[in-house]
């Protein structure tokens, strides 16, 4: 960029860009000559974009029982480009995007599912997803119909193509049904999780005899998390050469973008938790939590299922008015306050399959 910014700034290259609008800035720049016409530059044109949307919300549908509910979407990605400049003509040169997304969502739906080293309804379920969502890419592309291979899939839409194992891979794990999960790497709308209190025993009288405090706590996370993405370039070259964007390996379309990895995580944090104190001044903590996470390679077609489970009990107990001496700037001092003990004891058993 060439020109001045001029005293306190200027509304150049646009006043769009001033406040925020990053549409066409680059060629707006370069018709104006406002860019350096030296055809040996090479410095990448460089765009950022970061979206980050937060929702909370809190609710109390009876006395004494509250629920938080949290939704969150991240997007965050970078395009660069460089460019050839022929008698005064940028022309742009391998534009490639890459980033990283995250969103809230609801995998409630397989929680409880049995899953081990043996067998894995969700894994196979994950398997027997993937014909539905390559005959729904097929229809919804309008791809030419060049019949189906050995196994029963659309050609150009086989077992191990991105764009069908994603949708297969987020519906199986999900709960979703195939037929209506969107076929999108990327979802615009989070779901909500969600923490949820009561302390509504406090109002059994025989509870307010035995106990100062006493609640019940459960909360739940869930996320979808594509670590890397980026642009295929394969593919760019290949469209660029008005050749058919397919993989010469597999004969599969090619995606769009290249995706290394996928994450699903969720997390009964806790499941239960049971938090009181007596009238003697003892105080009891017990709680249950599980989580789980599921990373799918699309590098060599592995997934990798997490899933843990925690179980804590906490004691506590409060010697009240205890006196003790300080010596604070030269003066001795005599206090009186609380001393509070407290130890927690937590057991987590893990697991990992392949």
């Amino acid at each position: 960029y060439t020109q001045s910014i001029g005293f306190i700034g200027t509304t150049k290259p646009s006043l769009g860009f001033v406040f925020g609008s990053q549409k066409d800035v680059r060629f707006d720049a370069a018709r104006n000559g406002w860019l350096t016409a030296y055809d040996e530059f090479n410095e990448q044109f460089i765009q950022r974009t970061n979206k980050q949307l937060n929702i909370t919300a809190t609710a109390q549908p009876v006395r004494d029982l509250t629920i938080d509910l949290l939704a969150d979407r991240q997007f965050s990605s970078s395009f660069q480009e460089n460019y050839e400049i022929d008698g005064g003509e940028y022309i742009s040169q391998a534009p490639n995007t890459f980033g990283n997304f995250s969103i809230s969502t609801v995998m409630i739906g397989t929680s409880f599912s049995k899953s081990d080293e043996f067998e894995s309804k969700n894994f196979e379920t994950f398997k027997d997803n993937r014909i539905v969502v390559a005959d729904r890419l097929f229809s919804d592309r309008s791809s030419p119909d060049e019949g189906v291979d050995e196994n029963g899939y659309p050609l150009r839409y086989g077992p191990t193509s991105q764009d069908v194992i994603l949708p297969a891979f987020f519906a199986a794990y999900t709960g979703q049904d195939v037929n209506r999960v969107n076929l999108d790497a990327f979802r615009d709308i989070p779901i909500p999780n969600w923490n949820i209190k009561y302390t509504g025993l406090m109002r059994i009288k025989s509870f307010k005899k035995k106990f100062k405090r006493f609640s019940l706590s459960h909360g739940y996370r869930s996320a979808y998390s594509i670590n890397t993405f980026q642009t295929n370039l394969e593919r760019s070259q290949l469209i660029n050469d008005n050749l058919p964007p397919v993989d010469p390996d597999t004969q599969d379309f090619l995606p769009e973008n290249i995706i290394n990895n996928v994450v699903l995580t969720d997390q009964f944090n806790p499941l239960i938790r049971v938090d009181f104190e007596m009238q003697n001044s003892l105080s009891v903590l017990a709680e249950v939590g599980t989580d789980r996470a599921y990373s799918f390679s699309f590098d060599n077609n592995l997934l990798t299922e997490i899933t843990g489970q925690d179980y804590t009990l906490g004691l506590g107990y409060r010697f009240k008015d205890v006196k003790f001496v300080t010596n604070i700037g030269g003066q001795k001092q005599r206090l009186k306050g609380d001393l509070n003990l407290k130890a927690d004891f937590t057991l987590r058993d893990n697991i990992t399959i392949i």
